[in-house]
């Protein structure tokens, strides 16, 4: 029988004690009657009356079968219909690859899920910021428990320069769903932007924590930690980010492929700083062929940087 690696986290909010109710025992019929109980997630794991949603921190099974994780998917979408907020994601692996993912969220017209719908569309669109806000706002009034609201607004503001703002709604965000890495990532970015390094690296840590390299997120979390530890002069700290992100192979469509170049010339830097001049000369010749592959200039301090330490390898030979 073939099996898969199944990954699951995520939070779904259902507003009031009836919908929570509802759901809870259509859960528990569809999982009888419907599937047979071939259903990866039982109930009384993951539903928390208390905070009238369901609540799954990562789960991870090593091998669960086709039958096993399709269920489960579809009886999480059906679930999700009668939800006002959260995200659940789902992850399939096969043999170290990911073969098929699911982020399953509210879709319904509820107005609190159509207004959080469209402010999140709206901040996707260049100078729309305002009605993204506005809409966002909304789907908060409506529904004050929204983490996935308050991180969208929150890099709302970020995007407006209202770093103070967006320092709120993230951390708002994060106090309602601890496992939002969005929140964690945005409200670490806030801190880069106070130069307050040792706060962004607690955040990018709980960033990482609650992401699988699987994602985009995981490895902008990387990067970023590892240019934090460099304003720290922490070399080795940050030499083991970058070593990992440049063991990565990206995607084209990935949004981290284009910052390849970026992380070998910071990966040379702190090699430098190290006094391990040979691979530091071999990062900076990476940095300059991985810029060319995609049409970007190199760096004008990584080139001269290699130029010196180039000359300074000729003399030593000659």
């Amino acid at each position: 029988m073939n099996t898969y690696k199944l990954i699951c986290a995520g939070r779904l909010d259902f507003g009031s004690q009836r919908s929570y109710e509802k759901v809870v025992q259509f859960f528990q019929q569809r999982s009888e009657d419907h599937y047979r109980n071939a259903i990866l997630l039982k109930p009384e794991e993951i539903f928390n009356e208390e905070e009238l949603a369901l609540i799954v921190p990562r789960r991870i099974w090593p091998e669960a079968s086709e039958k096993h994780w399709r269920n489960t998917v579809k009886l999480m979408q059906y679930v999700a219909q009668f939800a006002v907020a959260g995200l659940f994601k789902v992850w399939v692996i096969k043999d170290r690859q990911l073969i098929e993912r699911f982020f399953i969220e509210p879709d319904s017209d509820k107005g609190v899920v159509m207004a959080f719908r469209k402010g999140r569309s709206l901040l996707h669109e260049e100078g729309k910021e305002a009605d993204a806000r506005a809409a966002l706002d909304k789907a908060i009034a409506k529904f004050e428990r929204h983490s996935m609201a308050y991180a969208y607004r929150g890099y709302v503001n970020y995007r407006l320069q209202n770093y103070d703002d967006a320092h709120y709604d993230f951390t708002k965000s994060i106090h309602l769903h601890e496992g939002n890495a969005e929140a964690w990532l945005g409200r670490a970015r806030v801190y880069m932007r106070r130069e307050a390094w040792p706060e962004a690296i607690a955040d990018l840590q709980q960033a990482l924590k609650y992401s699988i390299p699987h994602e985009p997120m995981y490895w902008e979390a990387r990067r970023l930690k590892g240019f934090c530890h460099m304003q720290q002069e922490e070399y080795e700290e940050a030499l083991a980010d970058y070593r990992l992100l440049a063991r990565r192979p990206f995607r084209e469509d990935d949004p981290n492929y284009r910052h390849v170049p970026e992380v070998w010339a910071r990966m040379g830097d702190a090699l430098r700083a190290l006094g391990q001049l040979d691979e530091a000369l071999e990062a900076y010749d990476r940095h300059v062929a991985e810029a060319r592959k995609r049409d970007q200039q190199p760096e004008a301090g990584a080139t001269e940087a290699r130029t010196r330490l180039a000359d300074k390898a000729a003399k030593v030979l000659g």
